[in-house]
């Protein structure tokens, strides 16, 4: 099996991609048409992107070790002080590197 696809065969690659992502999107939002809107879906919908953020942020932080955790709780507590998202990752990123910089 060979990886070289060639000059078409990358483009066709990124082409097939972006028809299914936008296919997947567009599916949702067709979907969710059929959906009513009652007050517990509304609610449902409310708390999914917190969700989303922390099943992709607590894996993270678990495996991350000390200085990811330290990272999480900074950019959180800044989060939480200054309504920041900016403020809050650079607060978290710099939080990891002065970890970092003093266990190596």
């Amino acid at each position: 099996m060979s990886a070289d696809l060639g000059a078409f065969g990358v483009w066709a690659a990124i082409a097939a991609m972006a028809i299914v992502t936008y296919a997947i999107r567009a599916g949702g939002f067709w979907l969710m048409g059929y959906v009513p809107l009652t007050r517990r879906v509304r609610s449902i919908l409310n708390a999914l992107p917190g969700s989303v953020i922390v099943a992709i942020i607590l894996p993270l932080a678990v495996r991350g070790g000390t200085a990811a955790t330290v990272a999480v709780v900074t950019a959180l507590a800044v989060m939480a002080l200054r309504r920041n998202d900016l403020l809050a990752v650079v607060c978290g990123v710099g939080a990891a590197a002065f970890v970092r910089a003093l266990v190596l």
